[in-house]
């Protein structure tokens, strides 16, 4: 064979490893981007009160931000069922303003196949899902809309007392003991779709639920937290600070916690990294007694 020959087929052979390599790499990467945003976990959490004498368990969706693509409700509620909570709470954001009355149904109907498989569910708006009908929508698929309501429910022996707030701005001189009182004989639980830890501490729910944040849709690893803080506008927040970014996860205060989810949806574009979709299960546990 030759020589001219030889060298061509090598080059033709290296050309051909790179594409292959090259396809390999992007075939990775896309594996790695679809395992970050559209797969669904969930994320186990335990509270213990003395307010409670018996277990109590909830599950918590939010900012799904429907779409026709992504995660159906077939998967959250498979979610749901496996873990198998005596309420479920719905954090607003359900469906992105400027949706379609279709998209719209989408929350609509996860709504009623919860409480068709006899889930109490309890829901607040976020700054997306705010439409009248809707809103009338989901009450009539059996949801609890707590927009600034509260209500008293027996679970397992036990009276929670659950408040609903749907502000999407927290104002100066923004007070929640204006509006509510809460029991303190009775295990009390405060829904509001966007965070606002110090009047969420200083009121002092026993368990307070928030999300909004999508967990700051990126996550460092090894623990170093969010890369971006989209309330103070700062990157790499965590790194060399010991400051709390609330982002997602449990933020204890006096008496009481504070939980982020960071949600289901991608909004406003599928760039989670190490911060999958969720489903959070909290489990409100008695205190034991003597240590």
């Amino acid at each position: 064979m030759p020589e001219n020959t030889k060298q061509k087929k090598k080059k033709v052979t290296k050309a051909r490893l790179r594409f292959r390599r090259f396809c390999a790499v992007m075939i990775l990467l896309l594996i790695v981007w679809w395992f970050n945003n559209y797969t669904l976990k969930t994320v186990k959490v335990t509270v213990t009160s003395d307010k409670v004498t018996s277990p109590v368990r909830i599950a918590v969706i939010s900012d799904q931000h429907a779409t026709h693509l992504g995660i159906g409700n077939g998967r959250i509620v498979r979610r749901i069922k496996k873990a198998d909570p005596d309420i479920v709470f719905m954090l607003g954001d359900m469906y992105t303003s400027g949706s379609s009355e279709s998209v719209m149904e989408i929350p609509v109907k996860l709504a009623g196949r919860l409480t068709d498989e006899g889930y109490p569910v309890y829901f607040v708006s976020g700054e997306h899902d705010t439409d009248s009908s809707y809103l009338e929508a989901l009450s009539g698929a059996g949801a609890e809309v707590m927009n600034y309501r509260e209500s008293s429910v027996m679970v397992n022996g036990n009276i929670l007392q659950i408040i609903g707030i749907d502000d999407a701005f927290y104002p100066d001189g923004f007070d929640l003991e204006e509006h509510f009182r809460l029991n303190e004989e009775c295990f009390s639980i405060l829904m509001a779709h966007i965070p606002n830890y110090p009047e969420f501490s200083r009121f002092g729910a026993d368990l307070t639920l928030c999300a909004d944040t999508h967990g700051g849709m990126i996550q460092l690893p090894l623990g170093l937290g969010a890369a971006y803080d989209a309330l103070t506008g700062e990157w790499f927040p965590e790194i060399g600070t010991k400051r709390l970014v609330f982002d997602k996860g449990l933020f204890k205060y006096k008496g009481g916690a504070m939980f982020i989810t960071s949600g289901i949806g991608v909004y406003p574009a599928p760039v989670r990294f190490n911060n999958r979709p969720e489903i959070a299960v909290i489990d409100i546990e008695p205190e034991k007694k003597g240590g």
